[in-house]
């Protein structure tokens, strides 16, 4: 268990804990590609050919739908995200978003139309890579991390950036970090009232 979170040193991953990515990737391939068979619960590891029945060719094509934003109009955040966020924003005057996709180009649009009161104070870093997240937050002196890849945890954990699982179907490997099940348990953790701006 962590100790009660400063949220100003506190930053979120995108996918998976502020989007509901898994949910789209679902709704494109139903909808465009005529896939009914795939349930949320299947989607059990973050390579998608290693737990879905799907040809390459199909998840690469729809994957390209997320990250070149063609589907935003159907990306919804994590229910109880945009609350959070916005208590955090207002308190801090900041929020930092990290994310392994090659290009933030089709999220600024996105964050600034579901978080319109705090859109002044957010930042999105996007690294092309898992392994580049660690040096962006060590840059950002943030010690707390929101993620939902487990692989990406043990990377933050050994260089000291504590990380907090976000529970999804893709992650229940066992692991030894502290672990939310939805964006009410996160708040628990956070430490609002103890919060005193930095001079």
């Amino acid at each position: 268990m962590v100790d009660r979170i400063d949220p100003a040193r506190m930053a979120f991953d995108f996918d998976g804990v502020l989007a509901d990515t898994m949910r789209l990737f679902l709704q494109i391939a139903q909808i465009e590609f005529g896939i009914t068979s795939i349930e949320y619960e299947d989607i059990t590891d973050y390579d998608l050919e290693e737990c879905l029945a799907l040809e390459s060719h199909v998840i690469d094509a729809i994957i390209d739908r997320i990250l070149d934003g063609r589907c935003n109009h159907w990306l919804q955040p994590i229910p109880g995200a945009i609350n959070i966020l916005t208590k955090i924003a207002q308190q801090t005057n900041k929020l930092l978003f990290v994310t392994a996709r090659p290009s933030a180009d089709s999220l600024d649009e996105w964050i600034n139309h579901v978080l319109p009161a705090v859109a002044a104070t957010m930042e999105i870093v996007a690294t092309g890579s898992f392994d580049k997240k660690v040096g962006i937050l060590l840059q950002h002196k943030m010690a707390y991390f929101v993620e939902d890849r487990l692989e990406t945890c043990f990377a933050l954990a050994a260089a000291g950036i504590r990380p907090i699982l976000f529970r999804q179907p893709w992650n229940r490997q066992e692991h030894p970090f502290t672990e939310v099940s939805d964006w009410q348990a996160l708040a628990k953790l956070i430490d609002f009232n103890g919060y005193k701006p930095t001079p």
